[in-house]
């Protein structure tokens, strides 16, 4: 990130807002915005390939499901929040990944512009690809203020996304199961 030309242009951002970036209470305003940036967008920098520990899974064969998994990140068409809840779950073939690992991956794949249905796809293609498993669902449930605050301004819209892969894709009842567990209540 290039932190100087941020906070220039963040200067120049507020002066075309009508707004004096040099009056007391914008002064540090580009320095701050700036700081948020990183902090917000710090997938960037991840590879999310390399987070990945696994295990043998010992002949574990059931579904593993991680759930309700808070995440924020930022709609890639307005720069506004958008916030949620992620569900993953995978049938193991021989591998097993760290429980940590999950909340890990959503954090990586949050911390960029997005878009939600992308976001879905890129947390189940990642994981089909390090843990190369049976199967694997994401469900994505968020609320996106740039519908809340602009647009259409509908308070309560929430959006829902899938993605399946291997036997979820597959079998109507594995991904019948897969959904009745990763309700997110």
């Amino acid at each position: 990130m290039d932190s100087i030309k941020i906070e220039r242009l963040i200067r120049e951002l507020l002066s075309a807002f009508g707004e004096n970036p040099e009056r007391e209470g914008l002064l540090d305003t580009p320095r701050r915005v700036t700081k948020s940036f990183a902090k917000l967008l710090a997938g960037y920098s991840r590879n999310p390939h390399e987070l990945a520990t696994v295990f043998d899974s010992e002949k574990y064969d059931e579904m593993i499901i991680v759930r309700n998994v808070e995440f924020y990140s930022l709609c890639e068409h307005h720069i506004l929040p958008f916030f949620g809840h992620v569900s993953v779950g995978y049938l193991p073939n021989k591998e097993i990944i760290g429980l940590s690992k999950i909340p890990r991956l959503i954090e990586i794949f949050a911390r960029r512009l997005q878009n939600q249905e992308r976001f879905t796809q890129q947390i189940a293609e990642t994981l089909d690809e390090i843990l190369k498993p049976r199967g694997v669902g994401v469900i994505v449930s968020a609320t996106h203020l740039c519908s809340r605050m602009r647009g259409i301004e509908k308070e309560s819209a929430e959006m829902v996304t899938s993605a399946l892969t291997g036997i979820f894709k597959k079998d109507a009842r594995t991904r019948s199961e897969f959904l009745r567990l990763a309700r997110q209540d």
